[in-house]
């Protein structure tokens, strides 16, 4: 298929302009915003550039969002990078894998899956977070036992161990060692990626419209919210 010159030179606009931003929106780019909207050959040749790129783009709204696949780790982050991000100096992967737990657990939290928006609250207390992770910790420990873990393909007994070794403090506090500063350090990561707004003295979380879209575009498709659902051992009808 041939493409016109304009065509072309558009789509690279486009494309460029999300590698910068990781997303287009129609109020503040209208004219490029229209170009991949109202222009399938643009649209699909974005796309296209998007699949060498080893990224998604997708239209939520009126916003166009870059997402990188789970294996790019150019755009996206590789599993040592999160752990250098997200955990203490010299983290496990038991770390790793409760930073990971805490995200999911958030998710679940703010978005219940039902009705025409998954979202089901507009905010959380940190405190409320914090007792939402110790329960549904204890929980899956109690309902899967250590020696079923591997088949169950997660380790909530090294994830409690991991939990419970960090110090707890009353006072604010930003030292990976304590569990306020290490939901502290996931919650900034959060809301430098645009999911999440964090009010500090407040202590309150709200999610944003780029996180509420992905959300009820992309990832709480039934099979997705089901797979979710099992890591933090509930079962959803």
């Amino acid at each position: 298929m041939a493409y016109e010159v304009e065509q072309i030179r558009q789509s690279q606009e486009i494309f460029y302009y999300l590698l910068e931003h990781h997303e287009l929106q129609e109020e503040e780019e209208q004219a490029l915003y229209r170009a991949y909207a109202e222009q399938e050959t643009v649209q699909n040749l974005v796309k296209s550039q998007g699949e060498i790129a080893m990224c998604n783009i997708e239209r939520y709204g009126n916003v166009v969002y870059l997402i990188p696949k789970e294996e790019n780790h150019f755009l996206g982050f590789s599993k040592a990078q999160l752990k250098a991000v997200l955990c203490r100096s010299g983290g496990t992967d038991k770390d790793y894998y409760l930073s990971q737990f805490v995200i999911l657990t958030l998710l679940v939290e703010f978005f219940d899956g039902q009705g025409s928006s998954s979202k089901s609250r507009e905010y959380m207390r940190v405190g409320e977070l914090q007792n939402c992770i110790s329960q549904r910790l204890k929980e899956g420990v109690q309902n899967v036992p250590k020696e079923e873990e591997e088949q169950a393909g997660i380790a909530f007994s090294n994830m409690m161990e991991a939990y419970e070794a960090l110090r707890s403090d009353e006072k604010s506090t930003r030292a990976r060692t304590t569990k306020e500063g290490f939901l502290y350090h996931i919650l900034m990561f959060l809301q430098k990626q645009g999911l999440i707004e964090y009010v500090e003295q407040d202590e309150m979380i709200k999610t944003t419209r780029k996180l509420d879209s992905f959300m009820d575009w992309n990832l709480l498709n039934q099979n997705n919210y089901q797979r979710i659902l099992k890591v933090l051992g509930e079962s959803h009808e």
